[in-house]
């Protein structure tokens, strides 16, 4: 009897508001007939992005979703990890692939390790490690070192980065040829081992850059993609003369990749300087001035990421909130399915905020969103 193939997982990292959950939920729409079982890990008590990926699948048959709160996904205090994915594997017949969604603020390394345990090495594989980046941030320097706060923020940055298979530059649809060029420079000279770098215009990358590359296949096995040249944006936008800078894909050829994971037998510890406090009112929000709020709180903490649902003064429904530092967005649409469906289980008399920084003052931020907001936060 032909043994089964082990089932491939992609691990995605990247750094606090990369915009990885949006790139998943855009995966999971182009899925076609894939069958997807998604582990989602966040750093805080709340599951804001399990919720806005259940919202986005169309089918709880064809994308089962797994939710890690607190943290670090298959770092030593998790005992879910394992024993989720051996009934996953259980279940073998009902899945195709694995996504394995990191938190901004965990390694994949520890996954990756946990993969080649004996335990798990005879029913999965790695198929790729995708770490999305927040481009215009890494333009802006915003993960180089400097304050104790911007030391630890580029080193998560850079060993995220160290790990990848490929690159994720996201948050690319304002940006030009000349800047794209440069943050492949930065990304590269922060991990020069990264395989490929692509492009997820408007947060979206094609299904066969993602899924199934094969990258740790342990002989090699022919597959090859279809790969369209993407051009830069522009009028006078052309295709640049050197392909290979920004294409992944004509790899045909290569042989089993290996990040040297013997020297990574340990399970990272986590920097106790990150913090996560998740804050609350019952009162009906002003958009505007939660907006500046919020902003405000980023420039007087170090609050590097903030997300949640608030009940505004503007709409019936809770809204999402996305914060990434001082960039925040309330989303008022009311005819966003996804945030309507994301809702429907959810308390619409409460607002509810989760913050995550670098040695944040939970007293200090709930304050200045109570002044500033003329409403209670606590």
């Amino acid at each position: 009897m032909t043994p089964a193939q082990p089932i491939p997982v992609t691990i995605v990292t990247g750094f606090l508001g990369a915009g990885k959950t949006t790139l998943l939920r855009s995966l999971v729409q182009r899925r076609q007939t894939r069958r997807l079982a998604l582990l989602i890990n966040e750093f805080g008590e709340a599951t804001i992005d399990g919720d806005l990926m259940r919202a986005s699948s169309d089918d709880a048959e064809q994308v089962r979703i797994h939710d890690f709160s607190y943290g670090l996904i298959a770092y030593g205090d998790d005992d879910r990890f394992v024993p989720t994915m051996l009934a996953l594997a259980a279940r073998r017949a009902q899945v195709d692939h694995v996504l394995i969604e990191t938190s901004g603020l965990a390694l994949p390394t520890a996954v990756m390790e946990s993969l080649q345990t004996p335990e798990l090495a005879g029913h999965f594989i790695l198929d790729a490690t995708l770490a999305v980046v927040d481009t215009p941030l890494l333009l802006d320097d915003r993960f180089a070192k400097g304050s104790s706060t911007d030391d630890a923020v580029a080193d998560m940055f850079n060993r995220q980065l160290e790990f990848a298979d490929v690159v994720v530059l996201n948050k690319i649809d304002d940006l030009g040829e000349e800047q794209l060029l440069d943050a492949e420079q930065r990304v590269r000279s922060c991990a020069p081992n990264v395989r490929f770098l692509e492009l997820a215009y408007k947060a979206q990358l094609d299904i066969r850059l993602a899924l199934g590359l094969r990258l740790h296949q342990p002989t090699l096995q022919a597959h090859q993609h279809t790969y369209t040249h993407v051009r830069m944006p522009g009028a006078d936008a052309s295709v640049l003369a050197d392909q290979g800078r920004l294409n992944g894909h004509a790899h045909s050829g290569l042989g089993a990749h290996s990040h040297g994971l013997a020297t990574h037998r340990h399970f990272h510890e986590q920097d106790p300087g990150w913090l996560s406090f998740t804050l609350r009112s019952q009162s009906p929000q002003p958009a505007d001035k939660l907006k500046l709020a919020i902003a405000e709180a980023a420039k007087s903490e170090p609050i590097l990421r903030t997300k949640g649902f608030v009940r505004t003064l503007e709409g019936k429904r809770p809204q999402l909130v996305q914060g990434v530092r001082t960039r925040v967005t309330i989303n008022l649409d009311a005819a966003d399915a996804a945030n309507a469906a994301a809702n429907e289980a959810r308390d619409t008399d409460k607002s509810e905020l989760v913050f995550i920084g670098y040695h944040p003052s939970r007293s200090k931020v709930a304050a200045l969103l109570s002044e500033l907001t003329g409403t209670h936060w606590k």
